[in-house]
């Protein structure tokens, strides 16, 4: 499917979320359970940890989004990164909950609710800043799980993006609006 051109910022910004909530569900789905919860070394969070951690960012920030402050009283971020749900089902689960939020706040949005203001930990931001904060946020994590899937899977993966020398057969796809970009 080709990318769907537009010029709405909140069309594009939903599009962008669900590329990379696949992009990281892709990548989940190349690991073993065991190695959802792989360490590379003490100071490395595993996929698990990472996916807990979004999606209580996601709770944080999308709950009651333009009503309440995008830090919840009740997040404790510093428990996101330790004990992870112990299987796969658990921890797929809190991330789909995660991307409800994320979808549930911004679905309903209209392009004059971007210059309204939310909060951020006290902080004012306009609604597209805020959403501009999330998506630099999640695209970093997400870029942590694919990171780790590629590492964990080494000589197993399947990329998820362009092939290594394979970029002329892409280009040549989405030029004939086979594939698309996103």
């Amino acid at each position: 499917m080709a990318l769907k051109f537009t010029t709405s910022y909140l069309e594009d910004s939903l599009a962008v979320f669900r590329y990379y909530k696949k992009l990281a569900e892709n990548a989940m789905a190349q690991v073993t359970d065991e190695q959802l919860f792989r360490l590379l070394d003490e100071e490395t969070n595993s996929i698990a940890v990472v996916v807990k951690h979004m999606a209580g960012n996601m709770r944080s920030r999308w709950m009651d989004f333009l009503t309440s402050d995008g830090e919840k009283p009740d997040r404790n971020r510093d428990s996101e990164f330790v004990d992870p749900p112990d299987t796969r089902e658990g921890l797929m689960q809190l991330w789909e909950h995660g991307w409800h939020c994320v979808f549930s706040a911004l679905e309903p949005l209209s392009d004059a609710d971007l210059a309204r203001t939310v909060t951020i930990r006290g902080e004012p931001h306009s609604v597209m800043q805020a959403i501009n904060r999330q998506i630099a946020h999640y695209a970093n994590h997400v870029g942590q799980i694919v990171l780790l899937a590629k590492h964990l899977q080494h000589a197993n993966w399947k990329p998820l993006t362009i092939p290594r020398n394979k970029s002329a057969n892409f280009n040549q796809k989405v030029l004939a609006h086979e594939i698309s970009q996103r």
